[in-house]
């Protein structure tokens, strides 16, 4: 009796320590979407063709349609409306007649996708949706919450490795930086970044994967940035 009260409890804790980790990665799974869907409109608003503009608006609002499951899971409430607003006027930006009305609805969808960036960020800092019982429960995968007892939980192990792994990669990043011509080493960079947040807008994707390439964009990410002087900004 004992010994099951013992298991049984490392499971409720293992699957409240699962549910708190959820909520946080899914905002990062989605705060990099949101990326995306910046870039893209800042992309559409430099077109001097109002087609070019309407495809990289388009673009946009597919990925924050590819963005439902992050944008569920996340369950910060102020990002969802500022990120349904922007879908909104992305939609309508792309049915717009004129370069002109097309511009500014882009203009009002980048400042509410900027927005939710910003949210997404202070998230943490917002009052838990997942404090409650119920939705802890629900928080946990089908297969978690019906992992053998004497298997005790690791949300956090496929992380570690992931972390370790790409410890190595950074370092390799950083040689490139130092050695390689800047421009070659920038668009190097470049193309592994925009790799990642094409495989981050994949619906089946794993959580190790997308946690893989999560990480791997964010160092990247810091490596562009000390590239950027070397040509015109990245962005």
């Amino acid at each position: 009796m004992m010994k099951y009260f013992v298991r049984s409890f490392s499971l409720v804790i293992a699957m409240v320590l699962f549910s708190s980790f959820r909520p946080s990665t899914a905002c990062d799974y989605l705060g990099s979407n949101m990326g995306f869907v910046r870039d893209q409109t800042e992309k559409a608003i430099d077109k001097e063709d109002i087609n070019q503009a309407h495809f990289y608006a388009y673009r946009a609002l597919k990925a924050i349609e590819k963005s439902r499951k992050q944008l569920d899971n996340c369950g910060c409430t102020p990002a969802t409306k500022l990120i349904e607003e922007s879908l909104e006027n992305l939609i309508m930006a792309t049915r717009a007649s004129t370069l002109d009305s097309t511009r500014i609805l882009l203009t009002k969808a980048l400042q509410k996708t900027k927005d939710s960036l910003k949210e997404l960020k202070r998230h943490d800092l917002h009052e838990g949706e997942y404090e409650n019982d119920t939705l802890v429960m629900n928080t946990v995968p089908e297969e978690e919450r019906h992992n053998d007892l004497n298997e005790p939980l690791d949300p956090r192990s496929f992380q570690e490795r992931i972390d370790e792994s790409l410890r190595k990669y950074e370092i390799s990043m950083n040689n490139v930086i130092a050695t390689v011509d800047c421009k070659k080493a920038r668009a190097f960079a470049q193309r592994i970044y925009e790799n990642c947040e094409q495989k981050l807008l994949l619906e089946n994707l794993s959580e190790e994967k997308k946690y893989y390439n999560l990480k791997t964009k964010e160092i990247t990410e810091n490596a562009l940035n000390q590239l950027k002087d070397c040509t015109e900004s990245w962005r």
